[in-house]
């Protein structure tokens, strides 16, 4: 039996394992999905005892993703975003993968949404912000940041290259209108019935993906909606990061469907 597993503090809410669990039923595959939640200060002897005990893959969650850089070989993309969310103990060394990007970029895509010389808005420079930047900019898109701390953003520019600039939260209503793609990257929606945009500023020719999982029709989906455009809720980035890392860990085309309708069963 192979073992995957999640690295988190918390974990007990995670949607991960459900989805997981739901491809391994679905191609029959001989593996479970675990959790695991050390503290901060055992970080690093849960990464090698779960490679020492033959642990096949990990996902990491808040807080480790930044601190796990350091425990791991990083791919090209995991380090330029500066956080690692896949672990794969296949080879020699454990090598670290940020599948977040990759969670943008095929959300888009399953909504038939090109990407490639669009321009695009990324509000937020956190994590989600940084992964959002970097899988837009890669697939071509010119880059506005948008954040509360302009010298953040700025930071987050300057690390995306030529095709990426920043903003402050003020400069939305010129910046969206314009644009072609939209992500809210931040946690605007999750906690109360607000939006990050103003629905003046959202437009028909507009496609919007908020990270915001939790409620699934965030206030920014339903003004994007009333303004024609193409909405792409927040559970599609977390399904296809999950695709992603299930592919890295199998080398399997992943159960799409069976995943995502494990994930939304369990929203």
């Amino acid at each position: 039996m192979q073992v995957f597993g999640l690295l988190g503090n918390p974990v007990e809410h995670s949607l991960s394992p459900p989805m997981h669990e739901a491809a391994y039923a679905e191609l029959g595959l001989d593996a479970r999905y675990v959790t695991f939640e050390p503290s901060p200060d055992d970080l690093a002897a849960a990464v090698h005892g779960a490679d020492a005990l033959g642990v096949a893959g990990l996902n990491v969650t808040i807080p480790f993703k930044q601190d796990v850089l350091s425990l791991v070989e990083p791919d090209d993309l995991a380090a330029r975003v500066g956080a690692v969310n896949t672990v794969d103990f296949a080879g020699d060394a454990p090598t670290g993968h940020n599948t977040d990007a990759a969670g943008v970029r095929r959300s888009f895509s399953h909504h038939d949404v090109a990407l490639a010389d669009r321009d695009a808005v990324v509000v937020g420079a956190g994590g989600a912000g940084r992964a959002a930047a970097f899988a837009l900019a890669d697939a071509g898109a010119s880059v506005s940041v948008a954040n509360r701390t302009v010298e953040t953003a700025a930071a987050l520019a300057a690390d995306v290259g030529d095709a990426a600039s920043a903003h402050g939260l003020d400069a939305l209503p010129d910046l969206v209108p314009d644009a072609d793609v939209l992500v809210n990257a931040t946690s605007v929606g999750m906690e109360a019935d607000e939006s990050p945009v103003p629905a003046t500023a959202l437009h028909a020719d507009l496609a919007v993906l908020d990270a915001v999982y939790a409620p699934l029709e965030t206030r920014l989906l339903r003004d994007a909606a009333d303004a024609g455009a193409t909405t792409i809720d927040g559970a599609w980035m977390l399904l296809f990061q999950g695709v992603e890392a299930f592919e890295l860990w199998t080398g399997l085309d992943a159960p799409v469907a069976a995943m995502n309708a494990a994930l939304r069963e369990r929203l």
